[in-house]
């Protein structure tokens, strides 16, 4: 090896627990947001069945309780976030035809703070102190609820939040200093657009976040007065500030989902997508407008007729980008060659989905008609429309499309096909009939409810009905998953023969440096655009040389266990622990500032006989 540099190599679990290969990372989120995904789906289903017929009591009022909140919180933070950054960190390095991400050590970093906060968020269900102040944590709910349960909410996510801020950090300057020559930001693929204005969302917003949980842990462990209106301070605040992280955070997910459903629809059209710098500047006006309309969520909280006013403008404002982006998805399905693969159904039925979810979503921007809305079960609808109609179907889509580059492996197109129609009635069948609950009086956050007639009792059930469905959509993909993983990694590079960008040109799963020569990008879809000169590779843009390669560390792993312990420590007031956890941490901070890690070098001959081998 070059430079005298031992290669550390590892395998096994320690290869898992060290790496920092971009593509590693993304698998560790993409089985941690599964897994999470799974936690938060079944406590969807104990819900449902608490609430399939009136007055039952499978579950207790304060079981309830916990579950609404620990469900939501589940999904937005632990499952959602981190199956985006699984294909983010598996697709954007390689749609921009670099090597790695910028910051290696702080992508594992971002992954294993995100982890260990979401451990400590869930292992309050072990414990038996679980938050139970709604997923909002409003207070005073919030800082008069008794035991530890609000504590673990609250430090689970200032530490969850940590690594989602850094990985949204390591996104910006991967996207803006690493992409090959010739991909000018107008030639990026929308995926990585998505990720980009993603990435920029969460440093903006993920800030608010941090001060208000500081602020709440401060009321609740050292009894200080930010939210107690009895000490002088302000319970409305605590929704502004939740809210301004809160509104951008649905465009955090949104977004990534727009741009895999752009990908999508593009390949399996056989089509430049439709518009592509309008679709650019639409979500970019997304990205903006999503920080003016926070209020929204407070219309009956007495702002005032002025700013109800100017915030229900600006919402239904946003409507404008995303009506462009639903037109220029269907102008590029009109007159395509269309393919109807698994992961095209998804993407498919993600545009009538999301459209249904905007329209309610218009609906509740009218301040007067939300008095009426505010509360029941029609923003419940609404917000499923939006995530699990519009986020779990895009990742549905960008997991059968991307799997392959990610696994080398194609997944089942008739268990996925399977998927979809289970996944797509059940969802509709369990959120179509909310909004018609709502209208009848339905109210968020009951545990039971009176038999107020038939309608009433039959569209709970049809609810749960869809709910069991979604469930079983579900577990059929990871049988999917499972029978997958069992046939061996044989996927061609290219393997739909449409794929249009960078990831298309190399092998099925990558190499570790991931391209033998950074590509030159001669235009806008870039390999498709080399496909139509002809040629069956990428014009390389440098000659064949040694590749420089991050070295693994298992400090990143060891920071984030001790931001676990120093949770441990202040929920239960053991300053003992806590001192212990920063001590781990900040040795881990400390060796990584004295050691300084060379890295290795992959040679010239080794690449040469992995490009005879793999041809």
């Amino acid at each position: 090896m070059a430079h005298g540099h031992t290669v550390k190599r590892y395998t096994g679990l320690m290869d898992w627990l060290t790496t920092v290969d971009h593509k590693k990372i993304g698998i560790l989120y993409l089985i941690a947001g599964g897994f999470f995904f799974l936690i938060g789906g079944l406590e969807a289903i104990l819900i449902r069945i608490q609430l399939w017929k009136p007055l039952n009591d499978f579950v207790d009022p304060n079981t309830f309780n916990e579950l609404i909140t620990m469900h939501g919180t589940t999904m937005i933070f632990l499952a959602a976030m981190p199956l985006l950054f699984a294909l983010m960190n598996a697709i954007v390095p390689l749609q921009i035809g670099a090597r790695d991400v910028a910051f290696p050590f702080v992508n594992a970093l971002g992954f294993w703070t995100f982890f260990f906060g979401g451990l400590l968020l869930n292992i309050s269900w072990i414990v038996g102190a679980v938050p139970d102040a709604g997923w909002t944590s409003y207070v005073p709910l919030a800082t008069s609820s008794e035991g530890a349960g609000v504590d673990y909410y609250v430090l689970g996510l200032q530490i969850a939040g940590i690594g989602t801020l850094v990985g949204g950090l390591n996104f910006l300057v991967t996207i803006i200093n690493m992409r090959a020559p010739g991909m000018s930001f107008m030639r990026m693929p929308m995926f990585t657009w998505s990720a980009f204005i993603a990435s920029s969302l969460i440093l903006l917003a993920f800030p608010a976040l941090t001060v208000g949980l500081a602020a709440l842990m401060f009321d609740r462990l050292f009894s200080a007065n930010f939210f107690n209106i009895a000490g002088g301070g302000n319970a409305v605040l605590w929704e502004h500030i939740f809210w301004i992280f809160g509104h951008p955070e649905v465009y955090i997910l949104i977004l990534p989902a727009f741009g895999i459903i752009s990908e999508v629809i593009s390949t399996f059209s056989r089509k430049r997508l439709f518009g592509y710098s309008s679709m650019v500047f639409a979500t970019i006006l997304i990205g903006f407008l999503g920080f003016m309309v926070w209020a929204h969520h407070m219309f009956t909280a007495g702002l005032g007729p002025i700013a109800n006013s100017l915030f229900s403008i600006a919402t239904m404002l946003i409507a404008v980008p995303t009506g462009i982006k639903i037109f220029n998805w269907l102008f590029t399905l009109w007159g395509g060659s269309i393919k109807f693969t698994s992961a095209h159904l998804f993407a498919i039925g993600f545009v009538p989905t999301f459209v249904m979810g905007g329209v309610t979503g218009v609906m509740l921007a009218v301040a007067p008609a939300d008095f009426q809305y505010h509360d029941t079960y029609f923003v419940v609808a609404h917000f499923h429309y939006v995530i699990v109609g519009g986020l779990v179907l895009g990742l549905f889509a960008g997991l059968h499309y991307w799997w392959p580059k990610m696994f080398g492996r194609i997944l089942s197109e008739k268990l996925g096909k399977i998927t979809f129609w289970t996944f797509f009635i059940g969802f509709h069948m369990t959120f179509f009939v909310q909004h018609f609950l709502a209208l009848l009086g339905m109210q968020r956050r009951i545990y039971t409810y009176q038999n107020y007639g038939f309608d009433f009792s039959l569209m709970n059930m049809i609810s749960t009905v869809g709910a069991f469905l979604m469930g079983i959509g579900t577990i059929i993909f990871l049988i999917n998953v499972v029978i997958t993983t069992r046939k061996p990694a044989d996927a061609p590079n290219d393997p739909w023969e449409d794929g249009r960008t960078l990831e298309w040109t190399i092998p099925s799963p990558p190499p570790e440096y991931n391209f033998v020569q950074t590509p030159l990008v001669r235009g806008y879809d870039p390999y498709w655009k080399e496909k139509m000169d002809g040629n069956k590779t990428m014009t390389p843009a440098e000659p064949i040389g040694p590749i420089h390669m991050p070295s693994p560390s298992i400090l990143p792993f060891t920071l984030s266990l001790g931001l676990f312990v120093v949770g441990f420590g202040l929920m239960y007031h053991v300053y003992v622990v806590v001192g212990i956890g920063f001590a781990i941490t900040f040795g881990s901070m400390i060796l990584r500032s004295l050691f300084d890690d060379p890295g290795y070098h992959i040679e010239v001959d080794e690449l040469q006989q992995d490009k005879g081998v793999k041809g």
